[in-house]
């Protein structure tokens, strides 16, 4: 079958070990399905397993791709949840400390078939379109858990999402803005901060911008460029929601002394549940919110959306279909 998979690792050109190509049939073992793929999206983890990071020399070729939507078995339109637990596990599975995603232990979802635990297959609404539903996976279930499961955001409240144009960023408003949040944005990019506001931003200011009222929240995914800021918009008992660092990790000042003085909660979260992404599924189908899809690519020419991750122009998903 087609996929598109790593080859060799390059932290400097990640893009040279990607190969777009055949591979063989996947592996179902007991308690597994085949999900024939319809869409697939493109998501930053892709380009951490391009640059060797959280796969080993060993594990190669890998098919690359977390998140998928397509066909069941009996022909059921469904969304993958890439999240794969151990088989004993119970509750959360984000807590389980052997979990893992597609395309780390088990081949990923940007290939013609994917296999997957049957639990982690979750009807896909006949609102959503396969690309729209192949967004959902990682970027917006990480900001539906960042805003109602760990923030635990209410109506009426304001929130301050940073970084404005990446796939968690542009989830965050969009959901945020549905769900009667006040929303705010940051972007070093003027077109990206016009276009928070087309989707749903209230107000968006340049990185580092002194905001005119302090927030309950922030959604934070960025990391060392954009923390001190993070810190002192928040007003006091507000709390930080972090996911990522795309920026790095390394902070010039972690802001203790205003974190304990002002009582704010630093929260960090993880991807999210079967049981999120099935909410999430039903909240856009309620409300019409939709994904925002900066382009869609054939599988066969993914290497052209992994080029414009790689150059930072992109405001929403890149999703390839089939």
């Amino acid at each position: 079958m087609f996929a598109v998979y790593v080859e060799s690792f390059s932290s400097d050109d990640p893009l040279s070990g990607l190969v777009l190509g055949e591979r063989p049939e996947p592996d179902v073992p007991e308690g597994w399905t085949t999900i024939t793929v319809k869409a697939a999206s493109l998501n930053h983890h892709d380009l951490f397993s391009l640059r060797g990071v959280g796969l080993k020399q060993e594990q190669l070729p890998m098919i690359l791709g977390t998140d998928a939507a397509g066909l069941d078995e009996d022909g059921n339109e469904v969304v993958v949840h890439g999240v794969i637990s151990d088989p004993s596990w119970t509750g959360d599975e984000t807590f389980d400390p052997r979990r893992s995603l597609l395309s780390e232990r088990y081949q990923g979802s940007m290939a013609e078939r994917v296999a997957v635990p049957r639990r982690n297959v979750v009807p896909k609404p006949a609102s959503l379109s396969f690309a729209e539903a192949a967004c959902l996976p990682t970027a917006w279930l990480t900001a539906y858990r960042m805003l109602f499961t760990r923030g635990e955001l209410r109506p009426g409240e304001t929130v301050l999402v940073q970084g404005a144009g990446g796939g968690v960023a542009t989830a965050a408003i969009v959901l945020g803005r549905a769900a009667g949040l006040r929303v705010l944005v940051t972007s070093r990019d003027e077109g990206k901060r016009a276009k928070a506001l087309e989707i749903g931003a209230h107000e968006a200011f340049e990185s580092g911008a002194r905001l005119p009222e302090k927030v309950d929240a922030v959604i934070e995914t960025v990391g060392k460029a954009t923390w001190s800021h993070s810190v002192r918009s928040l007003r006091p008992g507000g709390r930080i929601i972090t996911s990522g660092t795309t920026s790095g990790p390394n902070l010039d000042d972690a802001e203790l002394t205003r974190t304990f003085f002002l009582q704010l909660s630093v929260i960090g979260s993880t991807m999210g549940t079967r049981d999120e992404l099935a909410a999430l599924t039903r909240f856009l189908d309620s409300t019409g919110a939709r994904p925002l899809i900066d382009r869609t690519v054939p599988l066969e020419d993914a290497r052209e959306g992994f080029a414009a991750m790689v150059g930072g122009d992109v405001f929403g998903k890149i999703v390839f279909t089939r």
